[in-house]
Order: structure tokens, then C-alpha cells, then sequence
């Protein structure tokens, strides 16, 4: 009588062919790309909203200098501030803002509404942020 093997005998042998390896591949690449995808309209979406709160930031600052003003304050005269043109802000004048002073009819005569704009183009589409406010007598 023959005593058993020490070692199995493997009569098939189990592992990962070529053509296994390179579909596993394949579905890699494929969701790779698909998740890259993503990156640019993340960024995409952070740099509008970034122009966003900045144009919010400076309409906000033209609120508060507003507010700070007496009635008789020529900035407080009915019309719009700059009266021509735009004031430019940002480092590549990248905003335009301006605002408008209108009356108020009665009973609220004691009050003027200051409507502020900024606006900005980005990616060949026109944006603006209006603020408005009350200014009392």
C-alpha cells in the first residue's frame, strides 16, 4: 500500500487569463473617465458661485455706504449713481456697478428706494445681482 501525497495533486489549474485582465481593465478605464468628467463642472460650478458672492459683496458694500448717508447727501439725489456710465470693480474690471435712487409715492414719501446692480459675463452669459434697500428721512 502506497502512503498518501504530502501535496495534493492539482489536476486544474485555477487564475486570471489575459483576456479576463484586460476587460477588468477596460470597465477601469471606463469608470475613470466618466468620474473625471465631473471635475470640470465642479470647477466650473465654484468659480460661478465665487462670482456670485462677489458681486453680492459689492452690492452689499454699496448698501451699507447708502444707508450711511443723511437725505441731503448728493449720493441720495434721485437718479442714477453713476449717471453715464458703470463703476468698474475687480482686478480685470470684471464687474459693473451702479445703482438707481428712486422716490417713494405717498403715504411712504419719507422714504427713497436705492436699487443696486452689479453685473459681470461669464462664460459668454450676462449675470447680475440687484440689491435693494430704503433709505428714511
Amino acid at each position: 500500500m502506497r502512503p498518501p501525497p504530502r501535496f495534493p495533486v492539482v489536476t486544474q489549474q485555477r487564475g486570471v487569463t489575459l483576456i479576463e485582465l484586460m476587460m477588468a481593465l477596460v470597465i477601469l478605464s471606463l469608470g475613470l473617465m466618466a468620474v473625471s468628467q465631473l471635475f470640470p463642472a465642479g470647477i466650473r460650478g465654484q468659480i460661478r458661485d465665487r462670482l456670485y458672492s462677489n458681486a453680492n459683496y459689492y452690492a452689499q458694500e454699496t448698501v451699507e455706504q447708502v444707508s450711511d448717508k443723511t437725505w441731503a447727501d448728493p449720493s441720495l439725489a434721485l437718479g442714477r449713481h453713476p449717471a453715464a456710465a458703470f463703476e468698474t470693480l475687480g482686478t480685470n474690471a470684471t464687474w459693473l456697478r451702479f445703482y438707481e435712487v428712486d422716490p417713494m409715492a405717498a403715504p411712504l414719501d419719507n422714504l427713497r428706494k436705492v436699487t443696486v446692480n452689479v453685473s459681470w459675463t461669464y462664460l459668454d452669459s450676462p449675470r447680475s445681482v440687484i440689491l435693494t434697500t430704503y433709505v428714511r428721512r
